[in-house]
């Protein structure tokens, strides 16, 4: 495998016949994560790219692998995502070509302007209408998915989930507090049984771009058909994570979480009658994700680097511990807990 990065991805791009020879172009890396080369490439005049290549070593602390053949799946749920364009314009890149020999994939590149919701979660900026619209997109993306064969058969395999999600998330944690590794198996077993509906498994605040156009969502590597709770517990631990980061301004950040709860369960309503969606097992389930991603950004192998005070870490654990200890059954009751626990 060629390995590319910013000082050789433009004659990459002239010798595979993707820029001319004469195309002025240059590139500059992109932070999207760990798990990847991410390239832009400003090409004049044209429309810029982004290319993206797998790594088989993550850029951890702690020796972290995965699949190098994870890229295509990303690819593949582009594809499906432009299907739904009529509900969910630009939500996502469009696909330009592929490299199979070198892992690598090519994407259209959105606005240079753009901001990551991340940084404005980290910034204090809760944005109520944006919580409510993707509450509706993923409540859209797990809808159109459920139940169809085609895409359970094209995103059945789950290694690559287990490998960036399962093991350094949930065997971590269970491993790292053995007061709750009975519980934190049964989640890891329910999780992987469940295959309901397409389960984006990287729905997070870091790969929410925002335009003055639209809402696009980015990295989609451990996509797979799977259990949708867990992109809501996973979704939903970074806005209470952000909660615990502004602690002054709690009830304005849990208020994000607390809209995006209600706008998703009133957009899947029509797929209650599937058992993964029925309210009651679709809740215990969030809850139980909920309580394992929180953690696992405090001791899994990813950590977050913006609650580095002892003080916080403890209190994210003793938070989710409770949660597994004693399961609420209803969401909103969790919320309520954190803000009680944060005030």
């Amino acid at each position: 495998m060629r390995e590319l990065d910013a000082s050789n991805i433009v004659d990459y791009l002239r010798e595979s016949a993707w820029l001319r020879p004469d195309q002025d172009a240059h590139a500059v890396e992109l932070a999207w994560g760990v798990s990847n080369i991410v390239l832009r490439i400003n090409v004049a005049p044209g429309d810029d790219i982004v290319v993206k290549q797998s790594r088989e070593k993550l850029r951890t602390k702690i020796d972290w692998f995965s699949r190098l053949d994870r890229v295509w799946r990303e690819a593949d749920v582009l594809r499906l995502l432009s299907k739904f364009e009529d509900e969910l314009p630009n939500i996502a890149p469009r696909l330009l070509f592929e490299d199979r020999e070198n892992y690598v994939f090519a994407m259209s590149a959105i606005d240079p302007n753009h901001t990551v919701w991340k940084a404005d979660l980290l910034d204090g900026k809760f944005d109520i209408e944006l919580a409510d619209g993707l509450g509706r997109t993923l409540a859209v993306i797990h809808r159109n998915t459920c139940g169809s064969s085609d895409v359970a058969r094209r995103f059945e395999d789950k290694e690559v989930f287990d490998q960036l999600r399962i093991d350094p998330f949930y065997r971590h944690i269970a491993m790292m507090h053995p007061d709750i590794s009975a519980s934190v198996s049964r989640l890891i077993d329910e999780t992987l049984y469940t295959s309901s509906c397409l389960v984006l498994g990287d729905f997070s605040p870091k790969n929410i771009l925002l335009t003055e156009q639209a809402t696009v969502l980015v990295d989609f590597e451990t996509a797979h058909y799977g259990d949708p709770a867990f992109d809501l517990g996973f979704f939903l631990s970074h806005l209470c994570l952000k909660a615990v980061l502004h602690q002054r301004r709690c009830d304005e950040a849990i208020a994000l979480p607390r809209t995006f709860w209600t706008r998703y369960l009133q957009e899947v309503a029509s797929v209650n009658q599937s058992d993964a969606f029925s309210l009651a097992n679709l809740e215990r389930r969030t809850i139980a994700n909920l309580a394992g991603c929180m953690l696992a950004r405090i001791d899994g192998k990813s950590t977050v680097d913006y609650l580095p005070e002892q003080s916080k870490q403890d209190t994210v654990r003793s938070f989710c511990k409770r949660l597994f200890h004693k399961p609420p059954k209803l969401f909103e009751t969790v919320l309520d807990e954190l803000n009680r626990q944060l005030q």
